[in-house]
């Protein structure tokens, strides 16, 4: 007997589902020790239904959520509709059914996966979603599982695809922001709303999740920072470049003395970092650890099959554990008590870009400012000026996040200079 699968959602992702079990079965078949079967599949509506039976689907559609929780035959779900509702409710209803359930919903996971996994644990029922961060780069299992007698001391990963697309087409061919958007949009990459995207939100909830899998520490959304590439301007691409640095939207988890910090936020990158090569709409994940020191996981962070590759991963591995009877372990199993960072203890370099009074003395002045804060330079760019204003670009040495707090209210205070964009440094 195949153990049976129902599907809430019949999208891009999803539809990929059956062309692994069928061209990778008898592999998928050894490792699970049985075969799997696609049961049902929930659709929005019964239009949603004739259309993919139009299109030559041949699988039992449902329109109501009851036929496949209350099926008693069915032992896995797999959510793949995104959003948070109805997937919220859906997969709640599953667990307390008796479904053990595979998601790739990072919004949902980030928000709200606390009470599903302890509604899971309380069931017994396994709870996986790999595919939640990096599609199909297997970055969750590899820090669960791989780096177990390791520890993780930071992740840095480049995770949101659209805006990566965005940063290499401002990068290497010099496009504006809103060329690359509109561009991306015109491609599929990015939403009509592209909000979620180029602003860091679903890079930060992907934030969320490596938290838990490489500190063991559960944070909420509202605790990473989240800064997007909006901002960002072919001036500060092109002084980048000039100093050596590539920008690009990074994630940035660390454990500090004080405890983890999570941020992301547009980071120059030296050149010669692993993540400074990573274009297009490839994801990547950068690990530093006491043990193996550095390692990085590159992939497509999207796509039907990248994707459907990681769910199905996570649905043999449950299907493995039913044939064995231990099925109910949590997808991780690092736990410890959350402790966020003192801001004192969160540092980086950082670039200032400034317009100030194009005179004498600005840059000696901009030293006060700084050296009050203890806060030193790396580099130091002046641009010529119209006579009028003139535009300064620094890099600092590492400095805290109460340093950069201080030093933002001190400039902002100055009435003739203006603070025309801020980004962390890797490197110092």
């Amino acid at each position: 007997m195949a153990i049976k699968i129902g599907l809430f959602g019949f999208g891009t992702v999803a539809s990929g589902i059956p062309f692994l079990l069928k061209e990778n079965g008898d592999k998928i078949g050894a490792a699970a020790k049985d075969n799997f079967e696609i049961a049902k599949v929930l659709v929005k509506d019964e239009a949603e239904k004739n259309r993919l039976q139009a299109a030559g689907h041949d699988y039992n559609f449902v329109t109501n959520v009851e036929d496949i929780v209350q099926d008693p035959d069915i032992d896995i779900v797999v959510e793949l509709m995104g959003r948070i509702e109805p997937a919220k409710t859906f997969i709640t209803k599953a667990l307390e059914a008796g479904k053990h359930v595979v998601s790739a919903n990072k919004d949902l996971i980030a928000t709200h996966g606390k009470e599903i996994i302890a509604l899971a644990q309380e069931k017994g029922l396994a709870f996986y979603y790999e595919a939640a961060v990096a599609g199909g780069i297997p970055i969750l299992r590899t820090l669960a599982n791989s780096l177990t007698s390791d520890k993780v001391t930071r992740i840095l990963g480049v995770l949101n695809g659209t805006s990566n697309f965005m940063m290499t087409k401002m990068v290497d061919e010099g496009w504006t922001y809103e060329n690359a958007l509109k561009t991306a949009q015109e491609l599929g990459y990015a939403e009509s709303d592209p909000t979620n995207d180029v602003e860091g939100i679903d890079a930060a909830y992907k934030a969320v999740i490596l938290s838990q899998f490489g500190f063991g520490m559960t944070i909420d959304f509202d605790d990473v920072s989240h800064q997007g590439i909006s901002t960002i301007t072919p001036d500060d691409v092109a002084v980048a470049q000039e100093l050596g640095y590539v920008i690009k939207l990074v994630g940035d988890v660390r454990e500090t003395a004080s405890g983890i910090s999570a941020q992301v936020s547009p980071t120059f990158l030296p050149k010669e970092h692993p993540l400074a090569s990573v274009n297009g709409v490839m994801n990547a994940v950068f690990v530093e650890s006491i043990g193996i020191g550095q390692s990085m996981y590159y992939g497509p962070g999207a796509g039907q099959k990248p994707t459907a590759t990681s769910v199905v991963a996570d649905i043999i591995r449950i299907g493995r554990r039913i044939v064995d009877g231990n099925v109910g372990k949590p997808f991780n199993e690092f736990s410890r008590p959350t402790q966020l960072a003192n801001p004192s203890d969160v540092k980086s370099g950082y670039y200032f870009s400034l317009s100030v009074p194009d005179k004498k003395g600005q840059i000696l002045r901009l030293a006060e400012i700084f050296n009050g804060q203890d806060v030193s330079f790396s580099q130091v760019l002046q641009q010529r000026g119209d006579g009028k204003q003139a535009k300064i670009v620094i890099v600092t040495h590492a400095l805290s996040l109460t340093q950069l707090e201080r030093v933002k209210a001190e400039l902002e205070a100055q009435s003739d200079f203006t603070l025309l964009n801020s980004f962390k440094v890797l490197g110092d």
